[in-house]
């Protein structure tokens, strides 16, 4: 099990709905609002998109407007994550290879584990490394062959967390259909039994 604030994720805990705000997350006003609105329809976790350290400043001010916990998307730069930690988000969306550097995946692992933030990992078909589309040979249409491809590169990741001694992970594996997404899911069942984040 995982905790993101007051949710709990992983079995036996009830499945949670997570969903994605469509906001400038610069816009305090405008995402809190919609935060707030997919809390009411019935969302447990909401998530926004931290392009820049600005949405990253703001996200502390999101934060206290809103009432289930704030889920930060990050990319590529680590200095994103580190700033939404110290703003008090309840998770983090990265991916540790994307930060290319050992010494920065380690300097915000370490954050989040002491903050008591967890971290997902979120891999889909539409971005994977090129050695493994290059392994695929064209088949990324085959359902086996994306579930296989989307395992491989999570694995990628979820080992760099592992290797820091980082457990409070969430995986998620997007295919662009539905009996590929559901193939990796149980291809990566098999492999690890940290909690899904099931999407499309």
């Amino acid at each position: 099990q995982v905790r993101v604030g007051p949710v709990v994720i992983g079995a036996p805990a009830p499945v949670s709905v997570q969903s994605m705000t469509k906001t400038d997350t610069r816009d305090v006003a405008a995402t809190a609002a919609q935060a707030a609105a997919l809390a009411e329809a019935g969302c447990d976790l909401v998530r926004v998109a931290v392009p820049d350290m600005a949405a990253a400043e703001l996200l502390g001010a999101i934060k206290r407007e809103i009432p289930i916990p704030l889920v930060a998307d990050i990319h590529f730069d680590y200095r994103l994550a580190l700033e939404a930690i110290r703003q008090g988000v309840a998770k983090l969306r990265l991916n540790p290879g994307n930060l290319r550097s050992p010494d920065k995946v380690k300097e915000v692992v370490t954050a989040a584990a002491g903050a008591g933030i967890p971290i997902r990992i979120g891999v889909n078909t539409g971005s994977l490394p090129p050695d493994i589309v290059e392994k695929a040979h064209g088949r990324l249409h085959e359902p086996e062959v994306a579930a296989r491809a989307l395992v491989e590169s999570a694995l990628r990741h979820v080992e760099i967390l592992e290797g820091l001694d980082f457990p409070d992970i969430v995986i998620s594996l997007k295919a662009f259909d539905v009996p590929a997404t559901i193939l990796a899911y149980r291809m990566m069942h098999e492999q690890r039994d940290y909690p899904l984040h099931v999407g499309i």
